[in-house]
């Protein structure tokens, strides 16, 4: 039979759809090929169709509107691209969008037959979930929570053409209106746990020169963006108290001076550099490390040699570096807020403190450190965990094929281009 063409579209391709597309991609029946910025990283057995976009000057555009008139010309640039694709010849069955950035809004245009799967990563709203939640920033006046709100506007217009939807937790999928929920199915981006478990398996033997020990006392803190939305904030006023208490204790932060999500600090370049003029005239800066962004097999061993990893947020997305640390066996002292309450049962896989508890913090990281055998079956718990819920190739995988069978394929079809397992292809195929 003819290929089946499947197409993702995200501006930073692959970004979360890069174990599904790689999967995909490995079928002989199946083309895939994406959509993204011209400095999105790709990937291969994949062809990019990129697209350039610089913005442009919005002083003229009402505030309300901004965000959209900056989606809308995204968009347009989709339009180029994909039609570039129709040309050669390419006309998708099925795509994955991330609507985050407008990039959505042509595609029911585009290709009226296809299924379109939306990628539920989180709604905006001005209370009750990230906005607001932390009381040392100025709250936003109306104009603000207006504008909030209108961050949505391309989100839910996709949601509107969407065929179906996935969020990555259970979480992510309740800050969506009710009234989408049934078209919000559960399915997180999965992670290659045999790979970052062999990659991880050799810790780290230095950190800035100095040789790490088995035994070494190693705090680990990892965000995309050292800023307050992962709690870089209170993490940093912990410290005293840890470095007090534990004075062979290493802190390794991982992370990036530039803003991911939030504002930026006042009187500072960068939150780092805020943060350390506010405690570090308290703390042995010796023993603070600030890795900045690492490769990646690097990262992992870094995290295999962790005695205790802080993981805050507030409440919005999950990052990938808690599963991550999960995965190699690290003992999480989490933040009591959504979704990570959804991951770790605290006492079982994990230890929960509040995200603003700076006391708490610093004492479940003093424990965690002298007394590294209580927490040994947590540790277990933890990666256990992320094999039985997380892992691609036997649940994420599974999950999507199952999505197919739903929405996209018969089981016959699914047979014919290889993706139904042995016993529900020998169904499919009695099935004529």
């Amino acid at each position: 039979m003819n290929d089946i063409d499947i197409l993702f579209v995200h501006n930073n391709f692959p970004a979360q759809f890069r174990h599904i597309a790689k999967k995909f991609a490995s079928y002989p029946n199946i083309r895939v090929k994406a959509i993204g910025m011209s400095a999105a990283p790709g990937m291969p057995g994949v062809e990019l169709q990129k697209y350039n976009f610089s913005g442009r000057e919005l002083s003229s555009v009402h505030a309300f509107a901004r965000r959209f008139e900056i989606e809308a010309r995204r968009g347009e640039q989709v339009i180029y691209a994909a039609n570039a694709l129709k040309v050669s010849g390419f006309h998708p069955k099925l795509i994955y969008v991330h609507p985050g950035w407008g990039e959505s809004l042509p595609l029911r245009s585009l290709f009226p037959g296809a299924t379109i799967c939306s990628y539920s990563e989180f709604y905006y709203w001005p209370f009750g979930a990230d906005v607001g939640f932390d009381k040392e920033f100025p709250s936003f006046g109306v104009d603000g929570e207006v504008r909030i709100s209108l961050r949505n506007a391309a989100t839910l217009l996709s949601l509107v053409d969407a065929d179906l939807s996935i969020a990555p937790t259970h979480w992510q999928r309740t800050v969506f209106p009710k009234e989408f929920h049934p078209k919000i199915h559960v399915v997180h981006d999965g992670l290659d746990v045999a790979r970052l478990t062999t990659l991880g398996a050799q810790g780290i033997t230095q950190i800035n020169g100095e040789a790490v020990r088995p035994g070494d006392e190693i705090v680990t803190f990892v965000a995309r963006s050292l800023e307050p939305y992962r709690g870089f904030h209170i993490f940093m006023r912990a410290l005293p108290a840890i470095l007090r208490a534990r004075p062979k204790a290493r802190i390794c932060i991982v992370g990036q001076d530039n803003i991911s999500y939030g504002i930026k600090p006042e009187a500072h370049a960068n939150w780092r550099q805020a943060m350390v003029a506010e405690v570090g005239a308290e703390l042995d800066l010796s023993r603070v490390h600030f890795l900045g962004h690492l490769p990646y097999e690097k990262y992992l061993r870094l995290l295999k040699v962790s005695s205790a990893h802080v993981y805050l947020t507030y409440p919005f997305v999950l990052s990938w570096s808690m599963l991550e640390a999960m995965a190699l066996g690290c003992l999480i002292i989490g933040s009591d807020t959504p979704p990570v309450t959804e991951i770790i049962q605290d006492g079982v896989n994990g230890v929960l403190v509040p995200f603003f508890g700076i006391d708490e913090i610093a004492a479940a990281v003093v424990e965690a450190l002298g007394n590294p055998q209580r927490y040994a079956q947590m540790r277990s718990a933890a990666a256990e965990t992320v094999r039985k819920h997380y892992d691609f190739e036997s649940v994420i995988w599974p999950a999507h094929v199952g999505l197919l069978q739903e929405y996209v394929l018969s089981n016959t079809v699914l047979d014919t281009i290889g993706l139904l397992p042995p016993d529900e292809a020998q169904r499919a195929g009695g099935m004529g």
